[in-house]
Formats: structure tokens, sequence, C-alpha cells
């Protein structure tokens, strides 16, 4: 029988998101995984994974904060934007860390970025990493993201100084353009030398497992689906609205109790503490939106190709 769950895993550096969902496949023995928020290869941390039906609730959990940990490199551009790449321009740098303190100052709240050629961004049907394997380089739009903290918690002085910085950012954020816009507000290149993601939504690097610990006690590992509505409003439902919540049954938003004036989505808890269903308000009717419960088939499946 498929496991249906979150696992939270330490993903480490040299190997994809997708390399971890597929290790997951052969240690649960299921097809349906899929991941919420694409880490780089060499960026190691939190990545959350779903098994099962769980996989649909992936979407609660992908749109929200990220929490990460790098070091930012001055002085030497690469063509990748981060340590993996050819260094395309090496000149000395010498910031002073007050220098760099006043210039991430400016990168707080949303502003507009442009993603990088190895992201997975389609433009004109290709994925961008494609055609920077391809050697091509081509326009792309800029788009609004959202920084809540960039704060500095070490630096190292002299012509190429690192920069140890914390990033609270929105979906979508990509930090290695982040660390090239900060050298370019600086006056020079820069890089990320390296990335560690330490919070996805509320879950911590404290609740992620390493996929040997995962290997070694698979079934420890596995949190249950309410967990991944844990930003939503929990709503207790009464166990004679059950079955018809596990149908996909339309309600009333007063037969929920649920407020009139609350916006959703709701997390439909059954009164053993399972998740039964994810609710979404239309107009004065509360209607669903992923049904876990017994009888439901409801909400769109996610895949495994998450994306930052």
């Amino acid at each position: 029988m498929a496991t249906d769950g979150l696992v939270v895993v330490d993903k480490p550096a040299g190997c994809t998101s997708h390399d971890v969902v597929g290790r997951l496949r052969r240690i649960y023995g299921q097809r349906r995984i899929g991941h919420a928020g694409t880490l780089d290869p060499d960026a190691t941390g939190v990545l959350v994974v779903a098994l099962g039906r769980a996989t649909r609730l992936l979407r609660f959990v992908q749109d929200s904060r990220k929490t990460y940990e790098g070091v930012v490199a001055f002085g030497v551009a690469t063509d990748t934007l981060d340590a993996a790449g050819v260094v395309l321009e090496r000149r000395a740098m010498p910031v002073s860390r007050d220098d760099v303190e006043r210039a991430m100052r400016r990168f707080l709240g949303t502003i507009e970025q442009v993603p990088p050629m190895v992201s997975a961004i389609k433009i004109g049907g290709r994925k961008l990493y494609e055609l920077a394997r391809e050697g091509q380089e081509v326009d792309r739009p800029a788009r609004s993201v959202r920084i809540d903290r960039f704060e500095l918690l070490d630096f190292e002085p002299g012509s190429y100084p690192r920069a140890t910085v914390v990033v609270e950012c929105g979906s979508g954020t990509y930090i290695r353009s982040l660390a090239a816009d900060l050298g370019a507000a600086l006056g020079g290149p820069a890089h990320l030398a390296s990335l560690r993601r330490t919070r996805v939504s509320s879950f911590g690097l404290d609740e992620a497992a390493t996929l040997e610990q995962i290997e070694a006690d698979p079934a420890a590992a596995v949190l249950p689906p309410v967990a991944a509505t844990r930003e939503l409003l929990a709503v207790p439902v009464d166990e004679a609205l059950v079955d018809g919540i596990g149908h996909g049954a339309v309600f009333p938003a007063p037969v929920i109790g649920v407020a009139d004036d609350a916006a959703g989505p709701f997390a439909l808890v059954a009164p053993d503490g399972s998740l039964l269903a994810v609710y979404e308000r239309r107009g004065r009717a509360l209607k669903p939106a992923v049904v876990m419960a017994a009888g439901g088939s409801g909400g769109k499946g996610t895949g495994d190709d998450g994306a930052d």
C-alpha cells in the first residue's frame, strides 16, 4: 500500500532535487512522489517531499516563505552566478562591511529580479537551462519577488571579500541572482559561493533527515498529510460532516464553522486529527480544492518539478 505524507529531507550537495525524488521512490517503493521547490545540485538543506496522495497538497507548501543562508563572494563573476560556473571576470573589490550592509537594504521588500539563464523557466517553449547548455542567452523579463529579510551574518574583508548572509523571501526568488545583483549595486562582480536552505514554510532543519537516516527507518521520517496545511486555518469538523466532505460536497460557510470574513483556504480536520480536505471560499460557500478523506478524489495532482 502506498504511503501518504510528507518527508522533510536535508538534501546533500552533489545531487539534484529530482535525484532525491528518485531515491525516495526506491526507498518507499512507489512512483507518486513530488517536491516543493527545487534546490540546485550544489545547494543543501530543506527539501519538502510529498508521498502518494499528499502530492496534491504541495501547492500549499511550495508558494510559502523560504529561508536561506549563503556566502556571497565579491570580485568574481561566473556564467552560472554560482561557484559551479566558469569564471567570466575577476577583479579586486575591497568593499567594507558597512558598504555591504548599506547595499543590502536596497533589496528589502518587493523587487524586480531577472531569472538566471540556468533556471527552469520556459522562454519560447524551451527551458532556460537548456538554452544555456547550447551557449545561448536570451532576454528574460524581470519578475517581482519579495525579500523580507536580507541580513549580514559574517564578513571576511580583503581584496575579494566574502559575506555570509541570511535571506527570508517569497517563492520564486533566485538567491544566485540576488548575490550577483548585490555585487552590481556595489560596483563590481559577485557570485553565490554556497547556499543552504534552512526553512520552507514551517519546515526547518530541525525536522529534516538525511537520505541515509530515511533509508534506515523510512516510516519514522513520514509526517501525516495534515502537516502540509500548517500555514492554513485549521477548522475542526463534526463527525456528521465527514462523509459529505469525503465526497466533495459544497457547504455554506457557517455549516463548517467558518466566519463570513475568513478568506481561506481552510484545512478541514477530522475529530481524530487527520486531514479531511482543503476547502476554498466561493462567495458564501466553501468548495473542495483537495479532498483527502476516504471516497474523495478531488484536487489536482502535483509533479516532482517544483521551482524556486
